[in-house]
This record gives structure tokens, C-alpha cells and sequence, in this order.
């Protein structure tokens, strides 16, 4: 099946674009619902993580205690290798099972961090940045999370830049406040485009 990898910075709208895709009966693959599944109650990567870094990383439901595995892996690198060297093979073996079982003229898999892992460009038929101002970033976020502009700052520095992310890309959405119509317009326009490679 024709794979379209769906990417962009924190707060540039992916989910947003998304939806809009789905709207048109395109199956989305979200690899971030696939790591909270996993690392949701009993999910299937939280007894390898308890036993990596303890029974204080598992909250009282089974799940991970996120607000404490973010806070070591912003400031550990080697720990946050470690999780994801338990995380990535999980969320790669149940994408790769949801994009077998989708069904539709295409697929799009919706990966934040594309760009960033090295090997997703290689799995895609295209990729499709959802670009916009670091500035239109900070205020999304701060907004709908309630973070400092330091801490959204911090969490950009450790995503791809805007323009590596623009160099990866095969097709770019821009998000930038444009009204909602003009949103649909770009995801009607890459609709047809890729309805028409996946059918070549």
C-alpha cells in the first residue's frame, strides 16, 4: 500500500491535518496513540520498563508515570536511549501491523519524530511536513498545555529543525493561522496528488 509519513513540529497542527485526511476516509496510523497504548496499564512495553528503570517509573494503574520519565529523559540522554531502545521496536512491530490491516487508497502514518529517528524516510512513500513559524509554535503550545515559553523552547530544541524538517519533506502543508479553509484546500490538493501516485 501507498505509505504518505505524516510529520511536523510540536505544535504545527499535525493532528489538525490529520483529521482532515481522515475525514476523507484515509486510514491513519498515529505511532503517538501507538507509545501511550503500550505504556498504558499493563501495556504490552511496561514490564521491560519496570525492570530498566524501576518500580517508581510505573504508576499505580500499571501505567508509566510519564510526568517522572519525562523529567529524567529531558535531562539524561543515555535514559532516554534506554527507553526508547524498548519503546521503538513496539511502536514499529504495531505500525507496521495497523498500516497491514488499514484499508483505503493510501495510508499515512502520523510520525513526530520522522525526521529525527533516521529510518521512517526509508518506510514511507512520501513524507508531508506540516510547517509554520517557531513563534506560531510557542504561543500553540503555551496555550492548549500551559507551558512557559522556556519550557516549550526546551522541547523544540530537541526536535529537528524547521528546516531539516522542510529538507525531509517531499510535500508541505503550511498552518501558519491561514483560515481553516485554506487548511482544507492544501489537504484536498495533496488528497488528489496522492490518490493519484498510489493508484500509478
Amino acid at each position: 500500500m501507498f505509505v504518505v509519513g505524516l510529520t511536523g513540529g510540536i505544535g504545527s497542527g499535525k493532528s489538525t491535518v490529520a483529521d482532515l485526511f481522515a475525514a476523507r476516509d484515509v486510514p491513519l496510523v498515529d505511532t503517538d496513540l501507538i507509545a501511550h497504548r503500550i505504556t498504558a496499564p499493563h501495556g504490552i512495553a511496561m514490564p521491560q520498563i519496570a525492570a530498566e528503570f524501576g518500580n517508581a517509573f510505573v504508576a499505580t494503574d500499571g501505567s508509566l508515570d510519564r510526568a517522572r520519565m519525562r523529567s529524567l529523559v529531558f535531562s539524561d540522554d543515555a535514559a532516554r536511549k534506554r527507553l526508547e531502545n524498548i519503546t521503538h521496536p513496539l511502536i514499529r512491530a504495531e505500525t507496521e501491523r495497523e498500516q497491514h490491516e488499514a484499508t483505503g487508497p493510501y495510508v499515512i502514518v502520523v510520525v513526530p519524530l520522522l525526521v529525527e529517528s533516521g529510518t521512517w524516510k526509508n518506510r514511507v512513500n512520501r513524507v508531508l511536513a506540516v510547517d509554520c513559524s517557531v513563534e506560531t509554535q510557542i504561543s500553540r503550545v503555551m496555550n492548549r498545555n500551559g507551558f512557559s515559553r522556556e519550557q516549550v523552547l526546551a522541547i523544540i530544541a530537541r526536535q529537528a529543525t524547521r528546516e531539516a524538517r522542510l529538507a525531509a519533506a517531499d510535500d508541505v502543508i503550511v498552518n501558519d493561522n491561514a483560515p481553516l479553509d485554506a487548511l482544507v484546500a492544501q489537504v484536498d490538493a495533496q488528497h488528489r496528488a496522492y490518490l493519484s501516485l498510489a493508484r500509478a
